[in-house]
């Protein structure tokens, strides 16, 4: 084994510009992961749930041609990116606060989900 020796005020300049490369990462974690939100699936129950609206008014904006969706074994399921846009556009009415309600929820279901999903061996 080699020991290198450094002077203090080297060490100190080798230090700052770890840590400016770790803010600079953390950084873009941050910026990226609103755009990784955007598009997380939620289904219609979610929805509904959090936006305080009907399953029928949600069944309206897709009869209308008003909100994109996917059926997957017979659930329906949207983008939080395509939510955001119907509430933007005042298609449903409903506030910022029940979207920030299904941001997290669907977080939390999501975050329950993986914590309980079966390790593989």
């Amino acid at each position: 084994m080699e020991v290198i020796t450094l002077e203090s005020e080297a060490y100190k300049k080798i230090i700052e510009k770890i840590d400016s490369i770790a803010d600079y990462i953390k950084g873009r974690d941050n910026e990226n992961s609103s755009d990784d939100l955007d598009n997380e699936w939620v289904d219609s129950y979610e929805v509904c749930t959090f936006l305080r609206i009907s399953e029928r008014t949600l069944q309206r904006l897709r009869t209308n041609g008003t909100i994109t969706y996917s059926i997957i074994s017979g659930k329906t399921y949207y983008t939080i990116g395509e939510i955001k846009r119907v509430l933007k556009e005042r298609l449903i009415k409903s506030t910022d606060e029940y979207l920030q309600d299904l941001i997290k929820g669907h977080q939390e279901y999501a975050g329950q989900r993986r914590k309980n999903k079966p390790k593989m061996p």
